[in-house]
C-alpha cells in the first residue's frame, strides 16, 4: 500500500522529533493505513560504538515507539495506547544500514477491537527482526503495548 500524503508528513514529523533524529533511526515508509512501517538504522556517527558495530541503545531507540504509534493511528476509536515493557536481543554485531519492518494485520485490529467491546483493556506483544540489506539478523526484539479504554489505567 502506498504512503498518503498525511503518512508521509507524518514520517517527516517523526523524522524531525528530537529524541528520535538523535538516536540515529529513520522511518523510511509509512503505509497509508498505518499497519506497515518500515525503519532503518543507518550506520554513521550518531549509531557507532566505539567497537565499531551499530549500538544497541541506537537500535532499540530506532524501533521502540513504533507499534505503539501504528496502534494509535490504526486503531478507528480512540484508545489509549502506550508501551508496557519490551525485551531485545542482540545476535549479532552490525557494520552496515540496519532495517527493521513492522506490521499490523486486519485480523489484529479486529480482535483489539473485539477485546475491548467486553474487556477495559488488553497487552499485545509484537516481534520485529532488525536486518541487513541481505537478511542476516542482527537484533530480534519484542514490545509489550497496552491499548484500553479507561483513561485511569494510564501509566
Amino acid at each position: 500500500m502506498p504512503e498518503s500524503l498525511r503518512t508521509k508528513l507524518a514520517r517527516h514529523r517523526f523524522n524531525l522529533f528530537p529524541a528520535y533524529r538523535l538516536a540515529g533511526g529513520r522511518v523510511r515508509y509509512i503505509a497509508s493505513d498505518w499497519q506497515e512501517v518500515r525503519v532503518s538504522i543507518p550506520r554513521s556517527w550518531r549509531t557507532k560504538n566505539v567497537f565499531g558495530t551499530t549500538f544497541g541503545g541506537s537500535i532499540y531507540a530506532a524501533i521502540d515507539p513504533i507499534y505503539a504509534m501504528m496502534l494509535v493511528q490504526a486503531l478507528e476509536n480512540s484508545y489509549v495506547v502506550w508501551d508496557k515493557g519490551a525485551t531485545i536481543e542482540f545476535e549479532k554485531p552490525a557494520k552496515e544500514t540496519l532495517y527493521a519492518r513492522f506490521r499490523l494485520s486486519d485480523a489484529e485490529l479486529e480482535e483489539i477491537e473485539s477485546i475491548l467491546e467486553t474487556e477495559s483493556s488488553t497487552t499485545r506483544t509484537y516481534a520485529v527482526n532488525i536486518v541487513a540489506a541481505d537478511g542476516t539478523r542482527h537484533a530480534r526484539a519484542e514490545k509489550e503495548v497496552y491499548v484500553g479504554t479507561d483513561e485511569s489505567k494510564r501509566a
